[in-house]
C-alpha cells in the first residue's frame, strides 16, 4: 500500500502537536504510536509504515466537537468499546478529510479530558 504524502504529513504534524502538549510522552504499545499524558493515552496515532491507512483516535466529550468529527468522510466510534466513552477515529487519507488544524484542535479536547488539572493550567499559560 502506498503512503498517502498528504496523509503523512497531516499525521506528522498532528503527532508534533501532540508531543508538544504539557507533560506528553510518545510510547509504542501494540507496534502503534500513542501519546500519553500521566500515563494515560490522549490519542491514538496507529502506524506509519504503511501498513494501515493512516488515522488518529481521540476522546471527544463535547458533543458537537464528536457529531462533528463522526460526519468525517470514513470516520467512526472507536473499536473495543471505546466508542461508547466518547472515543472517535478518524482517517487522515479519505478525500475531504479534516484539516490538521480542526484535528489539533481535537487532540487538544482529548488532552483536556484525560490530563490532570495542573498540565491543563500549564497548557493555558497559567
Amino acid at each position: 500500500m502506498a503512503v498517502d504524502r498528504n496523509a503523512l504529513k497531516k499525521w506528522e504534524k498532528i503527532r508534533q502537536f501532540a508531543l508538544g502538549m504539557p507533560g506528553a510522552a510518545e510510547e509504542f504499545p501494540w507496534g502503534e504510536t500513542v501519546a500519553k499524558v500521566n500515563k494515560k493515552v490522549f490519542v491514538f496515532l496507529g502506524v506509519d509504515d504503511g501498513s494501515h491507512p493512516l488515522g488518529v483516535t481521540v476522546k471527544l466529550k463535547d458533543e458537537a466537537a464528536h457529531a462533528h468529527a463522526l460526519t468525517c468522510p470514513g470516520a467512526e466510534p472507536a473499536g473495543y468499546g471505546l466508542g461508547k466513552s466518547g472515543w472517535v477515529s478518524i482517517p487522515l487519507g479519505h478525500k475531504g478529510a479534516p484539516a490538521a488544524e480542526l484535528l489539533c484542535d481535537w487532540v487538544e479536547e482529548s488532552y483536556r479530558t484525560i490530563a490532570p488539572k495542573r498540565l491543563i493550567a500549564e497548557l493555558d499559560g497559567g
